[in-house]
This record gives structure tokens, C-alpha cells and sequence, in this order.
């Protein structure tokens, strides 16, 4: 494909230039071309004149396929409608969080290019939420939109749900569903949120605003929590309990993780932040799986940790995951991975002699 040898020629220039910087400009480019028609018809010409449909229904969602972009990417809500164009079934804008707030000092962001993984300390840089909602509106409706939430940095524990709250008021017409992050690494204090105390009084009163929403709106959008890969068997356990406990809709599995699988030798693995990646894949699907022996389909996981390609995301979604998400590997790939990882899934159902990506994957599970 023309994109792919594209971005083959591309993406050293990118990576002579510093991780930050390389995406920073990325972002910015995607703006910049989208300002030209003919920018966005060649894209949609390239990328996706060959995706196959592979529809999936989560959360009381029609998703076209169930590959998602990670939240990170696109924390601004910047160029929705790019990334729509590489043929994601969904994106997940943010993490956004109520003030603007700069993140953490750089360097925040390296490279570790030997195991197609990123290492990130970035903390919830974003502009805040009204300019996000701003953005949003100037972008126009481009698929369906996750908004991933936080709080920020200076909002003490003991007032995160406040913060919580303010954000699902304020993106609750603006999200097809919303995720809660309290699995960040890079927020001192935030992964406490996932104890047991603290997590059943913020999933609590969060359940109990977005019923408010829902009947002065008439509209009601799922809420799923993001968890950290770092999570022990009962961690896991206490997590999977109190979601169904207030039916919370979904979760992600997972975010960034604080260890560093395989990357003994590696000299950039002692960075402080959250590695993403490659080295992520089996804590994540680890993850997925004990979850999923826990929730057994009575609420969806969406899966997220080193899919490269199409074996991986399968992988994920046999141990449990309804949708898959990606992020690193678009940037080591391209967005053709996108196309790829589609038209896999698509193999498998047909290989399974299944109707549709459900049926292929109830089945598997199974085998």
C-alpha cells in the first residue's frame, strides 16, 4: 500500500527528532493537511477503500470494527477527523481533565525502538476541558468518541471525586462513552483510587450522576474505568467485584505499566513514567484474562497493551476483551496497522466459519 511505503520513508525523520517533539508536529501536520479537502479524500482513498466491515455491538454501541485508537494520542481532541480516516471503529480522546495543566517537566517521552515500546511521563498534559469540548465542535461528528478523564494534579485524593464529577457533567453530551483513568502512573496518588475504599465511593457516585444525566438529557452514555496493568489477583478480583457491584458499563484493560518486562539491558528503561508497548502485551492480556474469569461477559473489557497486529488483538479478545485499542504500535507502523489488524479479525471470523466477530470469538473461547 502507497501510505505504508509512505510512512516507511517517513518515520525516521520523525524519530531523529525527539518522541515529544516528533508527535507534537504529527499532530499538528494532520491539522494543517485536513485544512484541504482533497487532504482527507486521499487519505480515505488509501486506507480504507479495503477495510472490510466487521461491526460489533458493546456498551449499546454500534462500533463498524472493533479496533479503537488509546486514548494519549489525541488528548486535545485535535484531529478526530484524521484519525477517523485511518479506519479506527472508535477513538478515545484525553486523558482531559478539568483545568488546563501543563504535565510533568520534559523530557517526558523516549523511545525504546529495539522493543517497539514508549516510555511516558507526560501527566495528563492537556488544554482542559472546555477547550477540549471546543475543539470537539470545530471537528464536526467523525465516528463514534471516548473521552478519558482525570483529575488534576493539585486536586487532592480526597477531592478526586469532585473533579470526576465536574468531568462527567461537563463531556457527558459530547462522548459516545467516557472513561474514568485512575490508573495513570504519572499523577502521584491516582492509582490509589483503584483500593477498595476509595474506588467503591468514586464508582458509586459516579453511577449515581450519570443517572442524573440520563434523565435530564434522555440519553445515556456508558461509563468504563481504566485499570493499570500492575494489579495483583485480588486487586483484579476487588476491581471486577465492585464494577458489577454498581454496573458500571465497561473496562479498560489497561494503562501503562510502572515495571520493566525484558528491558534488563535496556538503558533507557530506567526512565521514571509508564512503559507502553510491546514489553506490555502479556500483563495486559494477564489482566484481561483475570478479569474476565471474574466478570464473564456481564460487563465488557476493552483491551489495550502491545497489539502489533492482528494475532495479538485476537489474542486479547479470546481472553476476554469485546473491542481492542492501540497507540504505540501506530506510531512505530503507521496507519496502515490499522487496515491490517481489520482485515485479520475479518480471516479469523471467516476462517471460523462464523457470521460475524462475536460468534468467531464466543467459539474460540471455548475451543
Amino acid at each position: 500500500m502507497a501510505t505504508g511505503a509512505l510512512y516507511k520513508f517517513i518515520r525516521p525523520l520523525l524519530f531523529w527528532l525527539p518522541a515529544e517533539t516528533s508527535h507534537s508536529l504529527t499532530v499538528a501536520t494532520l491539522r494543517l493537511l485536513y485544512r484541504f479537502p482533497a487532504a482527507g479524500t486521499c487519505l480515505r482513498f488509501a486506507l480504507l477503500r479495503r477495510l472490510p466491515d466487521l461491526p460489533i455491538s458493546v456498551m449499546g454501541l454500534h462500533f463498524p470494527n472493533p479496533v479503537g485508537l488509546a486514548a494519549g494520542l489525541d488528548k486535545n481532541g485535535e484531529c478526530i477527523r484524521p484519525l477517523a480516516d485511518f479506519g479506527f471503529g472508535f477513538i478515545e480522546i484525553g486523558t482531559v481533565t478539568p483545568r488546563p495543566q501543563p504535565g510533568n517537566p520534559a523530557p517526558r517521552m523516549f523511545r525504546l525502538a529495539n522493543h517497539a515500546a514508549l516510555i511516558n511521563r507526560l501527566g495528563f498534559n492537556n488544554v482542559g476541558v472546555y477547550r477540549m469540548i471546543t475543539n470537539l465542535a470545530k471537528s464536526g461528528k467523525a465516528g463514534l468518541i471516548g473521552i478519558n478523564i482525570g483529575k488534576n494534579r493539585d486536586t487532592p485524593l480526597e477531592r478526586a471525586v469532585d473533579d470526576y464529577l465536574s468531568m462527567l457533567q461537563a463531556v457527558y453530551l459530547h462522548a459516545d462513552y467516557v472513561t474514568v483513568n485512575i490508573s495513570s502512573p504519572n499523577t502521584t496518588g491516582l492509582r490509589d483510587l483503584q483500593n477498595e475504599e476509595n474506588l467503591h465511593e468514586l464508582l458509586r457516585a459516579l453511577k449515581a450522576e450519570q443517572a442524573i444525566l440520563a434523565a435530564k438529557y434522555g440519553r445515556y452514555v456508558p461509563i468504563a474505568i481504566k485499570v493499570a496493568p500492575d494489579l495483583d489477583d485480588d486487586q483484579a478480583r476487588i476491581i471486577a467485584v465492585q464494577v458489577l457491584e454498581h454496573k458500571f458499563d465497561a473496562v479498560v484493560a489497561t494503562n501503562t505499566t510502572i515495571t520493566r518486562p525484558g528491558l534488563a539491558h535496556e538503558p533507557l528503561a530506567s526512565q521514571t513514567g509508564g512503559l507502553s508497548g510491546r514489553p506490555l502485551k502479556r500483563l495486559s492480556t494477564d489482566i484481561i484474562r483475570k478479569l474476565y474469569s471474574h466478570l464473564q461477559g456481564k460487563a465488557p473489557i476493552i483491551g489495550v497493551g502491545g497489539i502489533e497486529n492482528a494475532e495479538d488483538a485476537w489474542e486479547k479478545l479470546v481472553a476476554g476483551a469485546d473491542l481492542i485499542q492501540l497507540y504505540t504500535a501506530l506510531i512505530y507502523e503507521g496507519p496502515c496497522i490499522v487496515n491490517k489488524i481489520v482485515r485479520g479479525l475479518a480471516k479469523y471470523v471467516s476462517d471460523s466459519g462464523c457470521e460475524t466477530l462475536h460468534q468467531a470469538v464466543i467459539r474460540a473461547r471455548k475451543a
